[in-house]
């Protein structure tokens, strides 16, 4: 599956100035992130969730509330637990939101009018998701079918066996009547379902389910659930049917056009925004085709436009975009938008930032110029940074490939360099704060974070060039990039790192196997053996796209997998893992530790409890910086 799950950001694109006091890891943490904008029907507010610095065994998250016309926001939730998923009723009086204050994750109420917020469900099993109906009266929810008594008991005793593909944990789709809090289930076995929005008349749910959630293929659909139906299998009937992975879909507010963000021929993710008839009956027509930049999110506009949040290299900028797929710059913004929302009058609100700049909300009138409207993070951007310069390089068959590059300020050159690799492949490095690279240069580093073959947001074939080839031509891309560097007196070529988590971890790991240039290796939640890892992550077919399958196709895993070049490795290595990782499971780690031991490579491998690919517990968090930086100390400097 896409392996970016850790590392997503990096830089504004400028200079370095002046001296800076040496960043610790504990203020690389001190900072806090917002999601999930949403404008108030019919109203000047935009409810935000903000996530607090990590403490604890966690991050905990609240709701905040912006005044657009005061520009100025408050918190509005403050429970010991956490809230998110705020959604406006159509009134814009009433506030839902999921928290966790309870046994279990559920819908809480919170009045525009005063008041504490309520529960509205107590439903035995956890809510994923939610939608309010046009009408107010209704929400639909997600939320797996909870277990029986008998069940329950046997989790007591511990007699609680798990079965694998147990299909009464797929989501379902549930209504609950918000006056009477009634629920019932809508959809069963064996639907699972990901996404649910409601057609304009109330009389239908648009959802993304799939009949066969126990194959590791991509086999959503996009489907329209009857509400009014007797039969619940008879109640679903396809809209449509993307190839590969595609995003959620979201219907025209005149409701005769569906939208969403697809593959543009089967994978390796969702890139182009696509629109056909909510009544079916047409293939998706591709609006951003000529735009051949990957769309991050988007909203409808009532004229029938849309506004869409799109990638390009380390940067992402607003657009519009008419029925004629005729793409226009919005206008620019001071930072770089992460997420977006449109309102009823066509005003737009979106979480912005810039490496030197943290998150905030911002909000742009049609027409107008962006807005600051939130302050969380000032203590975050009182502690200095360094802003990357965007460089270029070519790559050995001439590709033009991008990278970004901090520079300590009055360093003598040339510099220590450490190359940190992104997740993904389909990942890239954008414009935000990065801690690894931000306490590297802090420390007299230089640090290059390169964009490869591979990467998002430099379109449609440049994303496919790595297929089959992980390891080819996008290591010569970063490879060049060092070169690069080497040449102009910026790296100094015996004082060489690379590092990396998910993919950036698998190509640190690649590399230890190919050279023995780089002095120092750390490979974070990697990928070692490529067919085992198919055998045990969890959802295979984003690795399927790359690759196939091992049981057809092993010689292409084989050729891409370091173990198979083991040997020849000489480089100490981390080795940083979560033992419950799905994604990237422990066994890949665990391979390539004992493989290094055997051939009498410096290694040391770190695993972290309870954690899965992406750390959450503050005080791992804190351990792993530390060990990121005490490493190329010792074995770069």
């Amino acid at each position: 599956m896409p392996r970016f799950l850790v590392f997503v950001a990096t830089f504004a694109l400028a200079t370095p100035a002046v001296a800076l006091a040496q960043l610790t890891s504990h203020q690389a943490l001190d900072r806090r992130s917002l999601a999930d904008p949403r404008w108030q029907p019919h109203g000047e507010h935009v409810a935000v969730t903000v996530s607090e610095p990590p403490k604890g065994t966690g991050r905990e998250r609240h709701i905040w509330l912006a005044d657009a016309a005061t520009s100025t926001a408050r918190q509005i939730t403050a429970s010991a637990k956490s809230e998110w998923s705020p959604r406006w009723s159509p009134d814009g009086r009433t506030l839902a939101f999921l928290s966790d204050r309870g046994e279990r994750t559920q819908i809480h109420l919170l009045s525009m009018d005063g008041g504490e917020a309520t529960p509205l469900t107590e439903l035995k099993s956890r809510i994923g998701a939610f939608e309010w109906s046009p009408d107010g009266r209704r929400i639909a929810l997600l939320a797996p079918e909870p277990r029986s008594a008998a069940a329950d008991q046997k989790v007591k005793d511990k007699d609680d066996a798990l079965v694998a593909d147990d299909s009464s944990q797929y989501d379902r789709v549930w209504i609950v009547d918000v006056a009477t809090r009634q629920v019932r289930q809508v959809t069963h076995a064996p639907w699972r379902v990901s996404d649910v929005a409601w057609t304009p008349d109330g009389a239908r749910l648009v959802v993304v389910a799939t009949d066969h959630p126990e194959r590791d293929e991509y086999t959503n659909r996009i489907m329209s659930l009857s509400l009014r139906a007797k039969d619940s299998a008879a109640a679903l009937t396809p809209i449509a049917a993307p190839r590969g992975p595609f995003g959620a879909p979201q219907i025209s507010p005149d409701g005769s056009q569906l939208a969403w963000v697809g593959a543009r021929v089967d994978g390796p993710t969702p890139h182009d925004l696509y629109v056909a008839p909510l009544g079916g009956g047409a293939p998706g027509r591709n609006l951003t085709a000529a735009l051949d930049r990957p769309v991050r999110s988007f909203g409808w506009r009532h004229d029938g436009s849309l506004v869409a949040l799109v990638q390009d290299g380390f940067t992402t900028r607003l657009v519009t975009i008419d029925a004629n797929a005729r793409v226009a710059p919005l206008a620019s913004t001071p930072v770089h938008p992460t997420s977006v929302d449109v309102s009823d009058g066509g005003d737009v609100a979106f979480v912005g930032e810039r490496t030197t700049q943290p998150q905030e909300l911002w909000i742009m009138r049609r027409g107008g110029a962006a807005m600051q409207v939130t302050h969380v993070n000032d203590a975050a951007r009182a502690v200095a940074t360094v802003a990357p310069q965007l460089i270029h390089w070519k790559a050995p068959d001439g590709l033009a490939v991008e990278g970004a590059l901090l520079l300590p300020a009055r360093a003598e050159r040339p510099l220590p360099l450490v190359v940190v690799v992104h997740g993904g492949p389909a990942g890239a490095w954008q414009d935000a704060f990065e801690a690894w690279g931000q306490l590297l240069v802090a420390r007299g580093y230089a640090v290059l974070y390169p964009n490869p073959r591979g990467s998002t947001g430099y379109g449609e074939k440049f994303l496919e060039a790595n297929r089959a080839d992980w390891g080819g031509a996008d290591y010569k891309d970063i490879l060049a990039g060092v070169d690069d560097l080497i040449v102009r007196k910026i790296a100094d070529p015996d004082k060489l790192g690379i590092g990396g988590w998910s993919y950036g971890g698998y190509m640190s790991e690649w590399a230890i196997t190919q050279t023995t240039r780089f002095k120092a290796a750390i490979a974070g939640a990697g990928l070692s053996d490529l067919a085992s890892e198919f055998g045990t992550e969890g959802n295979p077919a984003y690795d399927e796209w790359y690759f196939g399958t091992p049981y057809e196709r092993p010689a292409g895993f084989a050729k891409s997998s370091p173990i198979t070049y083991i040997a020849k490795a000489r480089t100490p290595t981390l080795i940083l893992q979560g033992e419950n990782d799905v994604t990237d499971p422990i066994g890949q780690s665990q391979q390539l530790y004992r493989a290094l031991k055997r051939y009498h490579v410096p290694a040391e491998l770190v695993l972290y409890p309870r954690e899965g690919h992406g750390l959450v517990e503050e005080k791992h968090l804190v351990d792993r910086l530390d060990r990121v930086v005490a490493w190329y100390e010792r074995w770069v400097r």
